[in-house]
């Protein structure tokens, strides 16, 4: 899921005059202002990669936290962008990244968040998670760098290509193939199993292959009137397509504690991909997956 705006819920009213930032901006840190300073960061991650932190002025660890990838950046050439996030003076920006702890660090690839840790963490092992993000980011392509010294403005570098088998299932679902499409994301998680565009990408795809054909009302109607798993499953398709994500989850869940079996076990994977089209960065997820480990457990 695409890291947005979209719907958040303004808590302004709740936040603190805005405090310093932990050390001055350099070429590879950015401090986020506003709604518009965030959409550009992400539209940044498409060729650079780019450390979301939230910190705040309460938090002497997250300052730490935001110093040392600010300086781990500078170590690693400019190898990401550090976006600095004050939660405090921007608490609606907070809302809608979910974020559940100050500090959080996210990595973001093509718009795509990567939750890297919350909370206190020592140097070396930030730097460990980051050498992981951008092993990912390699794999995507996401090669681009910013400047790292005082005073100089981050680097553009042109877009690098999409990889060849992203750019053919992008191709095929744009020509309305979606075989075609989930067999290029198939063969590009064969070639590298880590590679999280992919998986993202192959979910979508079969999301689309799913819902396809439906009628919501004929399948709303079924969902509502019987116990029919499979009216179930189409249901939390279309509500999830449909962007009603909170009542997807909950029908899902609800059909995990009503069957046992083979039945559960299927209601479980489905539930399981939709939390990847979502994506953990979303609090929606992270409340879904406390109540599915409680339904199994």
């Amino acid at each position: 899921m695409r890291l947005n705006l979209h719907g958040a819920v303004d808590l302004s009213s709740l936040g603190r005059p805005p405090a310093a930032p932990p050390s001055a901006p350099t070429g590879s840190v950015v401090d986020v202002t506003d709604e518009a300073t965030f959409t550009a960061v992400v539209q940044q991650s498409t060729s650079v990669p780019v450390v979301l932190v939230l910190w705040s002025s309460y938090s002497a660890a997250s300052t730490q936290v935001a110093d040392d990838l600010a300086g781990l950046s500078s170590e690693m050439g400019g190898r990401f962008l550090v976006a600095r996030l004050d939660a405090e003076a921007h608490p609606e920006i907070a809302q809608a990244i979910g974020a559940q702890a100050i500090p959080t660090v996210l990595g973001v690839l093509r718009g795509q968040p990567v939750p890297l840790f919350q909370g206190p963490a020592e140097r070396e092992q930030i730097r460990a998670l980051l050498e992981k993000l951008l092993e990912v980011a390699e794999a995507n392509q996401i090669t681009g760098t910013v400047a790292a010294e005082p005073g100089e403005e981050p680097a553009e570098p042109e877009e690098p290509p999409l990889p060849p088998l992203h750019a053919e299932a992008y191709d095929a679902i744009e020509a309305g193939d979606l075989d075609r499409a989930g067999d290029a994301y198939r063969r590009a998680l064969a070639q590298n199993p880590r590679d999280e565009m992919a998986k993202v990408g192959l979910a979508q795809v079969e999301l689309l292959a799913r819902v396809q054909g439906l009628d919501a009302v004929q399948v709303a109607q079924r969902a509502q009137q019987t116990t029919d798993l499979d009216a179930q499953l189409d249901m939390a398709d279309l509500e999830l397509a449909a962007g009603q994500v909170d009542e997807a989850f909950a029908r899902l869940l609800a059909a995990i504690r009503s069957s046992a079996g083979p039945d559960r076990e299927r209601v479980r994977v489905r539930l399981v991909a939709l939390f990847s089209l979502v994506g953990d960065a979303d609090p929606s997820v992270a409340r879904a997956r406390r109540e599915l480990a409680s339904a199994l457990y």
